[in-house]
């Protein structure tokens, strides 16, 4: 990996180099007076805003639709729209997954730090490179003013109690970040009449614990937010600012603002077909409204099943956390019919997946047209069903190619799978 591509740690970089936020991170465990993340509009450019939220599941599928359009994404980075770290089983998630498929890309995560401690040992093993911190006092006195509450080990935090416990997580982990070799950047969100005055001594304390660069962001008010009838610091603010806090650490002075669900170049708006793929990802797999996965099989053991010969199919479900049978759903009738695939995709309405040993290339599109996500696997039913329910993808040893297969409506396999 080239770590100078990392076009928010590097200014020349973000001319030629982009970036991809993934958007799995929707929950947060502090409360900012300057942050609203019920609103969203295509034209809003800033953190904790995200059109969709995706499972780890998803938003690989949604980073390989990308990654076919935008040739330099250099930085797969999870930045949201809540916090990573409390919502770690999906931030985890999702970096193993890229980390599998894309050795070579840049991982990087920017949080508040507040349950970011533990994890750092196994970033560092998944080569995460990058970390940002937001840091936004370090006198509990001004982060009282910033922070509402703060959420910790399953209880919740007011005024200096909570912004005292958020600050000291946040210098253990910068700690913890530089022993493992970790390049860590610190947001600061500049806040008139609040923590302007404050900012230099957050430079100088975040220096001395080793920190590479800062990245002082002027306010945004929003809406609906304590801080929402405050005003913008002036660009000429910001550089008098900026100018304070170089004297003790590297500043960044191009920062976008980036939302949670970002890509492409540092300060470009997100195109339009980015957004429709995001779109189109949050609606793969999504068990909410679509609860099952149907599955070919005959024995209810392995995946052996060609759609074109199957005159049932298995329906799953996640129930209590594990997945269970739910029926036996016979598709014989379609056998006969003109409309035999749209008939299927008919049956099958209430299923998010459908798992079988092959598949033509018409009836796959013809199920994906009608939001169906089909995969060609073998092996065992139970391992590839709760791979899809718990969010993650099926086993590389048992996917097979989709859509490769010539037999059609007139099959006549045995159960065994087919051989063409």
């Amino acid at each position: 990996m080239e770590i100078s591509n990392h076009p928010c740690f590097n200014a020349e970089a973000r001319h030629r180099t982009g970036r991809i936020h993934l958007p799995v991170a929707p929950k947060c465990n502090v409360q900012c007076n300057f942050c609203n993340r019920k609103f969203d509009c295509a034209n809003e450019s800033r953190p904790g805003v995200s059109t969709a939220i995706l499972s780890p599941l998803q938003a690989l599928n949604y980073l390989n639709e990308v990654e076919q359009k935008i040739s330099n994404l250099a930085v797969v980075g999870i930045a949201g729209p809540g916090d990573p770290f409390a919502n770690a089983d999906k931030t985890i998630g999702t970096l193993e997954l890229v980390r599998e498929q894309y050795p070579d890309k840049l991982l990087c995560i920017s949080t508040n730090g507040l349950s970011l401690l533990e994890h750092i040992p196994y970033l560092a093993m998944l080569n995460v490179s990058h970390v940002t911190i937001t840091v936004n006092a370090v006198d509990p006195l001004v982060g009282a003013q910033i922070y509402e509450w703060v959420y910790y080990n399953k209880k919740t935090y007011h005024g200096v109690e909570g912004a005292k416990i958020l600050l000291d997580r946040q210098t253990e982990a910068i700690k913890a970040l530089k022993k493992h070799g970790i390049t860590v950047k610190i947001n600061t969100v500049v806040v008139p009449r609040v923590n302007e005055h404050h900012v230099p001594e957050i430079a100088r304390y975040v220096a001395e614990l080793g920190a590479d660069v800062q990245n002082c962001i002027p306010l945004i008010p929003v809406e609906g937010t304590p801080f929402g009838n405050l005003y913008e610091p002036s660009p000429a603010s910001m550089r008098a600012v900026r100018a304070q806090t170089s004297l003790h650490i590297n500043q960044m002075a191009h920062c976008a603002r980036c939302r949670a669900d970002a890509v492409g170049l540092l300060g470009q708006d997100n195109s339009a077909e980015s957004e429709q793929l995001l779109s189109q990802s949050k609606l793969q797999l999504s068990f909410t409204t679509k609860p099952y996965i149907a599955v070919g099989s005959s024995d209810g053991f392995s995946v052996n099943q060609h759609l074109g010969e199957a005159s049932d199919l298995l329906i799953y479900g996640f129930v209590n956390g594990s997945v269970e049978l739910i029926e036996k759903r016979s598709v014989h009738a379609s056998r006969t019919s003109q409309t035999r695939w749209e008939d299927i995709a008919g049956s099958l309405s209430d299923c998010a997946s459908l798992l079988v040993s092959g598949i033509g290339p018409v009836p796959l599109e013809i199920l994906k047209n009608k939001g169906i996500f089909v995969e060609a696997v073998s092996g065992s039913v139970k391992e590839s069903t709760e791979a899809l329910f718990s969010g993650h993808p099926i086993p590389k040893k048992s996917l097979r190619l989709a859509g490769n297969c010539g037999v059609g409506g007139g099959c006549s396999g045995s159960g065994g799978g087919c051989n063409s």
